[in-house]
């Protein structure tokens, strides 16, 4: 074996080992919370995620992206931010335990219940909708509500998910989902032709769609250029079908609302077709105003901008275009 492969090998097993201590330190931290009422629990880990998260390295990536987002916030504002979405990923992170409680809708009265919905006859078209069919939507308030939701009426969506990079937590993480959501589809080869396949049925899917995707469509997200994964804007141009924008916004007193909007406006070239370039973007510009309305709600820690990565997108696309 050569040193590289050694080396590798040896990161790859500490790495392993990480992750696995990780993950077993969460899975204790979060067993007995289903024998406390789940407001006392998710409040106590939003503070613990407030105080800790902090400290986590991540941080510095979640700061530096906010810079970027809002150059005209300053510090305290950041940080301010950064301790509330902090408060949100421990809130979500022991809400996971919950899933089975979390949908708690009262459709008489909205306010006794823990969610409100707003949107109903867009869901009303949506479900009536003879034929596939896409919602989209991004890591704002606790996402994963959004398929119980559905669920709840009547609305089986086959959701396409990022697992946790921890194989662990992804386990873990993917057994509590497959609880109380209907279908899921990990994001990873493959997972294009299995929502195809459950649209060439008629089935409805739903998609996260605020991630850095390498292989993707230049878009401009919150002002800054970045790569957009394009298989939303494929599979739209596939069936021809609608796109509705939902989401889940956190309340005060451990409420959530969900909203479903109205159907996008699909645009179209001069010849019918679909223009997915800026069907991509119009789809990111409602990510954006979502982030920008709760900014402490949207998941900073991944790396949605990468200058020197779009520098040589750049060189590529040029080489393209002049054939060499």
């Amino acid at each position: 074996m050569s040193n590289s492969a050694l080396v590798r090998k040896t990161y790859l097993g500490l790495r392993n080992t990480r992750d696995w201590l990780l993950a077993q330190l969460f899975f204790a931290a979060t067993s007995g919370l289903k024998f406390f009422p789940p407001d006392s629990a998710i409040e106590f880990w939003g503070k613990i995620g407030r105080m800790a998260g902090m400290m986590f390295p991540r941080t510095k990536l979640a700061r530096k992206n906010l810079k970027l987002a809002f150059p005209e916030k300053d510090d305290t504002e950041i940080e301010q931010i950064l301790r509330d979405m902090w408060t949100n990923l421990g809130r979500l992170g022991a809400e996971y335990v919950y899933l089975d409680q979390i949908f708690d809708l009262d459709e008489e009265d909205q306010s006794r219940g823990r969610v409100e919905i707003t949107g109903n006859e867009n869901f009303e078209k949506l479900k009536a909708h003879d034929g596939p069919a896409i919602c989209f939507t991004g890591h704002t308030g606790n996402w994963e509500i959004l398929p119980i939701a559905a669920a709840a009426y009547g609305l089986n969506i086959t959701a396409l998910f990022r697992p946790p990079n921890n194989k662990y937590l992804a386990e873990k993480v993917l057994s509590a989902r497959t609880t109380t959501m209907g279908h899921l589809v990990p994001s990873k080869a493959g997972a294009s032709w299995a929502l195809a396949n459950v649209m060439d049925e008629g089935g409805k899917v739903g998609v996260l769609v605020d991630q850095f995707f390498a292989r993707g469509v230049r878009v401009d997200f919150l002002g800054r250029e970045t790569l957009a994964n394009p298989l939303l804007a494929k599979l739209v141009r596939q069936y021809d079908c609608p796109i509705y924008p939902a989401r889940c916004v956190r309340l005060p007193g451990s409420r959530f609302r969900i909203e479903i909007q109205p159907a996008l406006e699909i645009p179209r070239l001069a010849d019918g077709t679909i223009d997915t370039d800026v069907l991509i973007q119009n789809v990111n510009d409602v990510v954006a105003g979502w982030v920008r309305e709760h900014p402490e709600q949207w998941l900073w820690l991944h790396k949605r901008w990468r200058p020197k990565f779009m520098a040589q997108w750049h060189e590529r696309s040029a080489a393209k275009k002049t054939g060499n």
